[in-house]
């Protein structure tokens, strides 16, 4: 249970992908624009992660080594094309939105990365969880950007919810006479909120490890006072 919490840890917060490795820069700017969609594609990408993850590692003994990447790439395309397809019966406006975003997951190097450096040296629940941990670090940096830039905006939160939830309608958070700001949903704004997080992130690491820091030093002296009385 330890290593699947330091795995879980490690993928949601510690290497995140969107914060820490900078990794599916893509996806994350161009559909980070609202709640929905962020989400809506990261949900998609756990799906494709956490199996390519599962699949990869329990074949792996069976995987030549000299064509593994081939073969990986054949499970994540096998994958992603099941996952397009559920989108687009179940979840068809929603897939319209995402269009070709979902196909290109194939093309997105955390899949690539995770199933060529865990899954295919680690064992199926470890991995599988790697897969799901990693996968829902983008989803919530998906979803967290989505917020600011559609809150920014247009003032309002879970614009186009009724594509998953007809009954469900978006929140109004600013007064209706906000005039909006277009450059924060727009592409350039992803770019400037995001980086925003990465300081956000990187500053509160930086304190959690002062923290830590002062306290060993505290710890030090008292060991030390009293070992001298």
């Amino acid at each position: 249970m330890s290593q699947i919490r330091e795995i879980t840890w490690n993928g949601v917060w510690k290497q995140n992908t969107g914060l820490i490795q900078l990794l599916g820069l893509c996806p994350l700017l161009a559909m980070s624009n609202s709640v929905v969609n962020g989400i809506g594609l990261g949900l998609a990408t756990v799906l494709v992660m956490a199996l390519s993850n599962l699949f990869v590692s329990a074949l792996r003994s069976l995987i030549p080594y000299e064509v593994r990447i081939p073969i990986f790439i054949l499970i994540i395309a096998s994958l992603v094309t099941i996952v397009d397809l559920a989108m687009n019966a179940w979840l068809h406006s929603l897939y319209v939105v995402l269009g070709i975003f979902i196909p290109l997951i194939v093309t997105n190097c955390i899949v690539l990365a995770r199933v060529e450096a865990f899954a295919a040296k680690n064992p199926v629940m470890a991995s599988t969880v790697d897969g799901t941990a990693m996968a829902l670090g983008l989803t919530w940096v998906l979803g967290l950007l989505g917020a600011i830039r559609e809150l920014i905006g247009t003032g309002s939160l879970f614009a186009g919810i009724e594509m998953v939830i007809p009954s469900a309608q978006a929140i109004v958070i600013l007064p209706e006479d906000y005039p909006g700001f277009l450059i924060a949903i727009l592409p350039p704004g992803a770019f400037f909120v995001l980086g925003l997080l990465i300081a956000a992130r990187n500053w509160f690491d930086a304190r959690a490890n002062q923290r830590a820091r002062s306290q060993r030093i505290h710890v030090a002296q008292s060991a030390q006072q009293s070992a001298a009385t």
